[in-house]
C-alpha cells in the first residue's frame, strides 16, 4: 500500500476517533449516553470504511475493466452493508441515538473537509502530513 495513503488513513482516522471520544465524553458528562454511544459507534464504522477504501483501491489497478467493475461493486456493497450496522443498531436499540450515529458515520468526511478548509484559510501555517 502507498505510504501516503497510510499516512492519510492514520491522520484522518486518528483525528476522527479522538474527536468522537472527546465529544462522547462530553455527552456522557451532560447525561446523554445514547448520543455518546451513537457518535462513537458511527465514527468507528466510518474509520473502518475509510481504511477499507484504501485497501481495495490498489486491487483495482491494472485489472481489466470487467474485473475492476466487479471489485468496485463488491467493495461498495460490502462497505454500505458495514455502514448499515450502526444505523440498524441505533434504530433497534435505545442505547444508541440514530442522529448521532449518522453524524459519526460522516465524521471522517467532515474531518477531511474541515482540514482542507483550515489549510485554505491559513496557508503555510499548518504543517502538511
Amino acid at each position: 500500500m502507498n505510504k501516503a495513503v497510510r499516512r492519510s488513513q492514520k491522520k484522518y482516522g486518528s483525528m476522527t476517533l479522538i474527536i468522537a471520544i472527546f465529544a462522547g465524553m462530553f455527552f456522557i458528562l451532560i447525561g446523554q449516553k445514547p448520543i455518546a454511544k451513537g457518535l462513537i459507534i458511527g465514527a468507528l464504522f466510518s474509520v473502518l470504511n475509510f481504511v477499507l477504501i484504501g485497501e481495495v483501491l490498489p486491487m483495482m489497478i491494472g485489472k481489466t475493466r470487467r474485473t475492476s467493475t466487479l471489485y468496485s461493486l463488491g467493495s461498495i456493497t460490502f462497505r454500505f452493508g458495514l455502514l448499515a450496522i450502526p444505523l440498524i443498531l441505533s434504530l433497534k436499540m435505545d442505547a444508541f441515538n440514530f442522529a448521532a450515529a449518522v453524524v459519526g458515520i460522516v465524521m471522517v468526511q467532515l474531518i477531511i473537509l474541515g482540514d482542507h478548509i483550515v489549510r485554505h484559510l491559513f496557508p503555510g501555517r499548518i504543517k502538511r502530513i
